[in-house]
Parts: C-alpha cells; structure tokens; sequence
C-alpha cells in the first residue's frame, strides 16, 4: 500500500471476502480479481469462481472461519482487503424470534465480522493498513425485519469502533449500504455495486468516508 492508499497493481496483497455468495460477494470477487489481485472467497459452500480461492467456512464458526483465514494468508499472504458480506436476511417482528435465534442472527450479522477484524487487522495495520468493508443494507429499520435492523445497525457501530481503534495505523473500515434488493440487471446489479467495494480501496487517506450509500445505478 502507499502512503495514500491507492494500488499499485498485482503485486499488492490480496483481497478475503467472507460470504461469497451469487451477489455481491462473488461480484466484488471478480472485481479485484480483474485487478489481477489475488482473491480468496469464503462462503459456508465452496464456490467456484475462476482465478479465486475458493474456501469453506461458516462465518459464525469461529474455529472454522479464523482457520479459513489462515488458510488465505498461508496462500497469499496477509490481505490488503476484507470484505465481510456475510447476513442473515430474513423477516421477523418483535415476539417471533427467542432470545437463541436473535443471538444466532447477530452472530452472522456481525459477530463473523468481529472474528475477522480481530484476526486479521492487526496484521494488515503491520503491514501499513488496508481496508476493511462491510456490507450494510437496512438504512432505516424496519418493524418486519427486526433481527436484520439490528444487524445492521451493529455493522455501522462496528466500523466506528474498527476506525477508532484501527484507523490511525491506516486501516479504513466502511459499509457499502444497499438501498434495495439485488438482482443482476436492475439497479442494483451486483456487478455495479462491487464497483463501490473497489472505490473505497482506492480512496486516498485523507478522503475516508466510512459509509457507502448506494442507492440504484442510473
């Protein structure tokens, strides 16, 4: 990484996305990948996606995630990028869930994220910083969606705390969050939206932002 934190090419130390699914984290695969980056993809299923590592774990195994990461790291060394997209879509209200199943839902919305920073940053901050992404969605919460408004909203605190603690020694941690459902040919085509993972890696130091709304393409 230079001083500014933009690219420089293949060289550069890859990219870990966890929760690589047909969506977005497949497509922000193939993005850093057609940057010639090294890129592992994590997913509870392998995935097969051409010139990636493909790696199972599920995100709320701690065990079974840390060793998948390291697994990334053995391959191609620590990652200059982590794109946590891992989450738990579904609907509920307040009453449906017991307290188990609210923990479970929290443990994929952001405690697999939680595992992965604290496994991995302070080794990217060794090595000059990085990035750390985090899907977001649910920009304002939702009566029918109790368990993922929750989870959102600990995403968001989660890249404070990430930039408090980490950011001075270069990392920049964000959300990219999505305004609606993903689908590829609508507004918001995966593809497109991978397209944002890949503006916050490059943006330089002094520009952070540390929330991403994306809300369609034109």
């Amino acid at each position: 990484m230079t001083d500014d934190n933009t690219v420089e090419g293949a060289d550069m130390p890859g990219v870990v996305v966890i929760g690589a699914g047909p969506g977005i984290g497949q497509a922000v695969g193939r993005r850093f990948a057609r940057e010639r980056l090294p890129v592992a993809l994590i997913s509870r299923r392998l995935v097969d996606v051409e010139g990636t590592l493909a790696l199972a774990a599920d995100s709320t195994d701690e065990a079974a995630l840390t060793s998948a990461l390291d697994k990334a790291v053995a391959e191609h060394g620590t990652p200059d990028v982590v794109v946590y997209n891992a989450a738990k879509i579904a609907a509920d209200r307040i009453g449906d869930l017991t307290l188990r199943e609210h923990q479970d839902a929290w443990a994929v919305n952001v405690g697999g994220a939680i595992t992965a920073a604290a496994h991995l940053a302070p080794a990217m901050i060794t090595n000059g910083g990085g990035s750390f992404l985090i899907t977001g969605g649910m920009p304002e919460t939702k009566p029918d969606y109790v368990s993922l408004s929750l989870g959102k909203a600990g995403v968001r605190a989660l890249v404070s705390l990430l930039d408090q603690t980490y950011g001075a020694g270069g990392l920049h941690a964000a959300t990219v969050t999505v305004y609606g459902s993903v689908a590829p040919g609508t507004a918001f085509d995966p593809d497109a939206i991978a397209e944002e993972y890949w503006a916050l890696h490059r943006q330089p130091r002094d520009e952070w932002i540390h929330e991403l709304d994306y809300t369609g393409s034109v």
